[in-house]
């Protein structure tokens, strides 16, 4: 076998030396776009309708993963997409550091996290696509807690100890500097990642010469069209569909707005946390309870398997919105009881999370295309949680906090169905069932 001279050698290591780190640097990006924005646009002065507008419009690119995933797959190595994206999120968090500040830094951050966003969706598709090559259906059901787990490890980073730093530093230096200093030590840490991943990642920056050839334009064109296409062709694929777009809708609808609701003031109907409380009680405890759901649900899914355990996953899943329905409905509350609703959710939120992903591993994307496929299947998710995210700020603008968490709850409820009735193409061990 060829070895590119581009590539280190390496001996055969743990998969949870890479599946731990890939699956960080997915999360890290995404957690700083979608959610870290979210809290620096607010103590920036930022409107909630924008703020959840906009950040909810920057993960479009998770969306357009069918665009680029057949290009990837014609073009390039896995392993050269993850060190080459982890390097373009580094240094656009530094530009995002000298930026905030500066006129109109709204516009100017928002086309920043833009590429991020564009160069993390990639990013994406390619650890997606190094997990299901590297591992076996059993050994995907065994790691994807972890994948999980450590997806939402950048949770504690960022929801967590970096919004708690914020807290901390705003005093001393002020906001702004704080959240200056914040976008930078996560840039440090994909350029970290990015080195980590030369090494480390298997597989290769270059294709050997003899597994490339060269094609047209139209050649191309005519692949992508190809394995787009076979997609729709699978098994009981509009009913997957259906499942994906609604199993995480009201994630969608709710996630923005929950941290909004618990730092708006207690006479606007919110939680009124600080940055210090929020980034410990929801971006560390509930984030490390998060973790350890991801990481129980995993083993609980290899040892029952996904066909058996699907439904309870999807009420466990949707236990964060009753939480909050009620945090609305009770409040205003003590901050222990703040601290213990968030950690409930947070550790069914999690354990109910892996569900869906895994589903889309080993029902949707099996077959020659499965990388492109299952990119496809995940951005129909995240357009699934995008359109709703987009709608949230102005549907609890217009009809307050208490009304907003209760329309959440119920249209949780078409999602647990499905998951009740959702058809299997594949059993436990990967063999096609008839």
């Amino acid at each position: 076998m060829t070895t590119s001279p581009l590539t280190p050698q390496s001996k055969k290591i743990s998969p949870l030396l890479w599946v731990a780190t890939v699956y960080f640097s997915m999360g890290l990006p995404y957690v700083l776009i979608s959610d870290i924005s979210v809290l620096a646009f607010k103590d920036l002065g930022i409107s909630d309708a924008k703020i959840t507008f906009w950040t909810s419009l920057l993960v479009l690119p998770w969306s357009l993963k069918p665009l680029f995933s057949p290009i990837m797959e014609l073009v390039g190595t896995k392993k050269r997409y993850v060190f080459v994206t982890e390097l373009v999120s580094a240094i656009v968090l530094g530009l995002v550091c000298a930026g905030l500040g500066v006129d109109d830094f709204f516009v100017i951050t928002l086309m920043l996290l833009a590429i991020m966003a564009l160069s993390g969706s990639i990013h994406d598709i390619a650890g997606d696509g190094t997990y299901m090559a590297e591992l076996n259906a059993h050994e995907q059901s065994m790691y994807i807690g972890w994948q999980g787990a450590f997806y939402n490890l950048a949770k504690i980073l960022a929801k967590g100890g970096l919004v708690y730093l914020v807290g901390r530093l705003s005093s001393d230096v002020g906001v702004l500097n704080a959240w200056r200093a914040i976008f930078l030590i996560a840039g440090v840490v994909m350029l970290c990642m990015a080195i980590y991943h030369f090494f480390v990642l298997p597989g290769r920056l270059k294709q050997p010469k003899e597994e490339v050839r060269k094609r047209t334009m139209g050649e191309a064109m005519e692949e992508f069209l190809r394995i787009f296409l076979s997609f729709f062709q699978k098994k009981h694929i509009v009913f997957y569909l259906v499942f994906i777009l609604l199993y995480r809708f009201t994630e969608g609808l709710a996630i923005k707005v929950a941290p909004l609701f618990l730092k708006s003031s207690v006479a606007d109907g919110g939680m009124g946390l600080t940055n210090e409380q929020f980034g410990l009680f929801y971006g560390t405890i509930g984030t490390a309870c998060f973790i350890l759901g991801s990481i129980l649900s995993g083993y609980f899914i290899s040892h029952y398997g996904l066909r058996r355990v699907l439904f309870a996953l999807a009420l466990i899943f949707n236990i964060p919105f009753v939480v909050f329905f009620l945090f609305a409905q009770l409040g205003p509350l003590d901050a222990g009881w703040i601290a213990t609703g968030i950690a409930f959710e947070q550790f069914g939120y999690g354990f109910g999370f892996v569900g869906l992903n895994l589903f889309m591993m080993q029902q949707v994307a099996p077959g020659p295309h499965q990388m492109a496929h299952y990119a496809i299947a995940n951005s129909l998710m995240n357009l699934g949680v995008m359109i709703p995210g987009m709608m949230s700020g102005f549907i609890s603008d217009a009809v307050g906090y208490k009304t907003f968490f209760l329309i959440a709850v119920l249209i949780a409820i078409p999602g647990i169905i499905c998951a009740k009735i959702v058809p299997f193409t594949y059993d436990h061990d990967g063999k096609r069932l008839e």
